[in-house]
């Protein structure tokens, strides 16, 4: 992998992280599409995510102190716990077909659908006559931790499935995108531990790609970062539509390419050739 590959995936992992289009997705499809190869795949894209997981540290430090420092009066940390349950019974019961769903393109094309269904959803009930709760609450938090296990697969945007859960549950989109971008802290440590023991028990060697992954990681960091601001400051503001039509068209031309077999799990280049024999 080389130095600018590793800088573009970090781009749009940073990016895609926090708008709901599915980082995860998007990295599986470049990968694919550009033969980008590195060892311990799964392991690089939860260190770009971990990099991304320092952006959100940075972006809510006072709410994270606040809540350490008053954890029974801030009911935050504990609805966090809460909402973290679902997706880590998920990975306990699914581990095997969940990884291989990370590492693999089979229902890609589909979930980028999935994706765009939901934020079209979300829009859809952000148009209540009622407003939305302001605060987050023991369902809000189940609704979104419930979303957030379906988010674990690629092309299902994690942020867009949570902030779909939290606006069905009967959030404004603002409370239920700030919850969301909160949430993927401990979503993010726990994937980094489950993987980095995996990855030490098989042997890590990045060799050659760690220059690559230490600069992807900092894009991410500085784009992730800025994703959130931008998110943040126009929820409320702006239509999810435009992005429910990027992901449905992005879903639709994974499909038609898969069916063409130019895009399948094998290296790009390997495809194409076996696409044009």
């Amino acid at each position: 992998m080389s130095l600018f590959e590793g800088a573009f995936l970090g781009l749009i992992q940073g990016l895609a992280e926090f708008l709901p289009v599915s980082s995860s997705g998007h990295l599986n499809l470049l990968q694919a599409l550009f033969g980008v190869e590195v060892e311990h795949q799964l392991l690089f894209n939860i260190l770009l995510h971990v990099a991304t997981l320092a952006a959100v540290g940075i972006m809510f430090w006072k709410d994270w102190v606040d809540m350490i420092l008053h954890p029974i009066k801030n009911r935050t940390l504990l609805l966090l716990f809460i909402a973290s349950m679902p997706a880590l019974v998920a990975k306990i019961l699914f581990d095997k077909p969940l990884d291989y769903a990370e590492t693999h393109n089979t229902f890609l094309g589909v979930c980028f659908l999935l994706t765009g269904a939901m934020l079209l959803l979300t829009q859809r009930f952000a148009r209540r006559p009622a407003p939305g709760k302001e605060t987050v609450g023991v369902k809000e938090a189940l609704a979104m931790g419930c979303l957030q296990a379906v988010g674990m697969l690629p092309g299902i945007s994690r942020s867009g499935s949570t902030i779909f859960g939290g606006v069905a549950a009967g959030l404004n989109r603002e409370k239920a995108a700030k919850f969301s971008f909160m949430m993927s802290a401990p979503a993010i440590v726990a994937g980094m531990l489950s993987e980095s023991m995996d990855a030490l028990e098989a042997g890590i060697s990045f060799g050659n790609d760690l220059p690559a992954i230490l600069l992807g990681m900092l894009v991410a960091f500085v784009s992730g970062y800025l994703a959130i601001r931008y998110f943040m400051k126009l929820i409320s503001r702006v239509s999810l539509n435009g992005f429910a039509f990027y992901v449905i068209a992005l879903g639709v031309l994974v499909i038609i390419l898969q069916l063409a077999g130019v895009m399948t799990d094998a290296p790009a280049a390997q495809a194409l050739a076996a696409f044009l024999a």
